[in-house]
């Protein structure tokens, strides 16, 4: 039985991969703050493990991943999702409030989660093992009144090459998958401003399928990687933009 810790597993694109991994037959670390969110997906999964936590408190996500291979054995794969969308605007009208959360949270939750996954699968026998982080299309081309999101995703890209360079000398394999407008809430509530502001909204696809192309990285032979991966719906308006 193969092993997976996912952030942001309470709601979202992370719920989705996690029940998804769980339904394969997965150990699944399901890494959140809300506890009753993370208790309703395990009370359905014996090999779910709840892991109450916020990405942003290093010692707690350092004892989240030591108690998940206490249990598992050892760490297989990280799905490095959690991550926010604070309210948006041009950057004199971000609040720097927001500005200093999204940071906290796409980015130095993304680095600390990396971290600990890093040094488990490097020191863990067999070694290695992989890390997937959760870009956006806004790490590579932005959206409008997104420079907060943009900025940290677009570090995520960083993030992803420097750990695919580094891991290659321990087995560690890293690639990213940006995904465009899945049906989750925060896309929900973008789809609903744009509505109020007299805008038509960008295409979404379903969750389940940003699931499965998470699924698919994860089962790679560890000869294999997907250094990057697009998954948007299919009339996006991504090419083109930016």
């Amino acid at each position: 039985m193969r092993s997976i810790i996912v952030t942001g597993a309470s709601s979202g694109i992370g719920r989705a991969t996690a029940e998804l991994f769980l339904t394969e037959g997965w150990t699944v670390g399901l890494l959140a703050r809300s506890e009753g969110k993370l208790e309703e997906i395990a009370s359905a999964h014996q090999n779910a493990i709840p892991l109450v936590t916020d990405v942003t408190n290093p010692d707690a996500v350092s004892t989240a991943f030591r108690l998940f291979v206490n249990r598992a054995n050892r760490l297989d794969v990280l799905f490095n999702n959690a991550g926010i969308f604070a309210p948006g605007g041009t950057i004199d009208e971000i609040a720097l409030d927001d500005w200093y959360q999204s940071v906290n949270v796409n980015l130095n939750g993304m680095f600390l989660s990396a971290r600990e996954a890093f040094g488990i699968m490097r020191n863990q026998s067999p070694q290695g093992g992989r890390i997937i982080n959760n870009g956006s299309n806004a790490a590579h081309v932005p959206r409008p009144n997104s420079v907060h999101y943009s900025a940290t995703k677009h570090a995520i890209t960083g993030l992803t090459r420097s750990l695919s360079l580094d891991g290659r000398a321990f087995g560690i394999a890293c690639g990213q998958i940006d995904i465009g407008n899945a049906r989750t809430q925060m896309v929900q509530n973008l789809v609903e401003t744009a509505k109020a502001e007299g805008n038509t909204p960008d295409p979404t696809m379903a969750v389940e399928d940003a699931a499965r192309s998470v699924l698919h990285m994860a089962t790679l032979p560890t000869e294999a990687n997907v250094q990057f991966m697009t998954v948007m719906a299919t009339t996006m308006p991504y090419i083109g933009r930016g």
